[in-house]
């Protein structure tokens, strides 16, 4: 009998896929698998006992990858299963940060008790005009299982594209979209988008790789999404960039003190994943893998 402990709350559904060889258990200590999300795992301590790690989702910042390797605990993730969610909360927050949306709704909020906000509202709503994103250029930073299903989605709304991934060229890039531009130039990307997307995992290479130099390159009133990591971004060089008006918005699912101090920049609270389907499809993802390998040996998305 496998003993199984989620350290967050993972979906029924998946937990559903568990056969009698398997049982929940409250006490991580006797855990032969553990199911994690977002919780912190750098500082836990692992017994004997544990024979496997799965995280419902695709990053894995919060597991030490390494010391579980060190002890031939592999680790699984779940990429893919919440890409859907993610290009879905990508496509919203171009719209976002086109057109003042949430700076429109809260006027009207604090407004609310205005008998004649109707009519106030006709004359306020020119402070909250924006633009369209048809016919606008957007640039995409890895073509993995989110940015390739942002691309087709942006394009179906009138956008031109632009991709940058280093692990690609551009004949498999244009199996994404014949219309896509390929680009091996980040800096290129930078300088042709009016908005651009980032999804990379966040690595010691990957950290701040959009920095002073990516930002100085972009058109003057360019807007950046951030729905992958918040350490891609080097704050400093963001901030600046808000401030001087080169980055007219910086829309990210991070909330950390230095976001939130920023001018320009609207934050959200790591919303990407956070769709009932994705959690279903993680949790399943996770389930299957965990139990294909202790039962055959198979290991399919270890990352470790």
């Amino acid at each position: 009998m496998y003993k199984v402990h989620c350290l967050n709350n993972i979906s029924q559904k998946g937990l559903a896929l568990l056969s009698s060889d398997y049982e929940l258990t409250d006490d991580v200590s006797e855990a032969d698998v553990i199911l994690v999300r977002s919780a912190n795992m750098h500082e836990m301590e692992f017994s004997d006992n544990l024979k496997a790690v799965a995280r419902a989702g695709a990053g894995v910042n919060n597991i030490p990858l390494d010391a579980l390797a060190e002890r031939e605990i592999p680790v699984f993730n779940t990429p893919g299963a919440n890409a859907n969610a993610v290009k879905e909360l990508v496509l919203c927050a171009l719209l976002l940060a086109a057109r003042d949306i949430v700076g429109g709704a809260a006027w009207c909020r604090h407004n609310a008790d205005d008998e004649n906000i109707a009519k106030s509202a006709e004359k306020a709503k020119k402070q909250f005009a924006g633009t369209e994103i048809m016919g606008k250029t957007l640039g995409v930073i890895g073509l993995g299982a989110i940015g390739r299903l942002v691309i087709p989605a942006a394009e179906a709304l009138g956008m031109k594209t632009v991709g940058y991934d280093p692990f690609l060229d551009a004949e498999r890039a244009a199996t994404i979209s014949p219309n896509l531009r390929f680009t091996d130039d980040l800096l290129d990307l930078c300088a042709s988008c009016d908005y651009i997307t980032i999804h990379v995992p966040a690595t010691p290479k990957t950290k701040g790789m959009i920095g002073a130099d990516e930002i100085a390159a972009m058109k003057e009133g360019a807007a950046f999404l951030n729905f992958s990591r918040d350490t891609l971004v080097d704050n400093d060089a963001m901030r600046a960039g808000l401030t001087s008006g080169k980055v007219r918005r910086y829309v990210t699912d991070f909330a950390t003190p230095e976001v939130m101090t920023m001018e320009g920049a609207l934050v959200l609270p790591h919303l990407g994943a956070s769709t009932a389907e994705a959690e279903e499809n993680c949790a399943e993802m996770a389930v299957r893998e965990v139990m294909d390998y202790l039962e055959t040996g198979k290991k399919v998305h270890c990352v470790n």
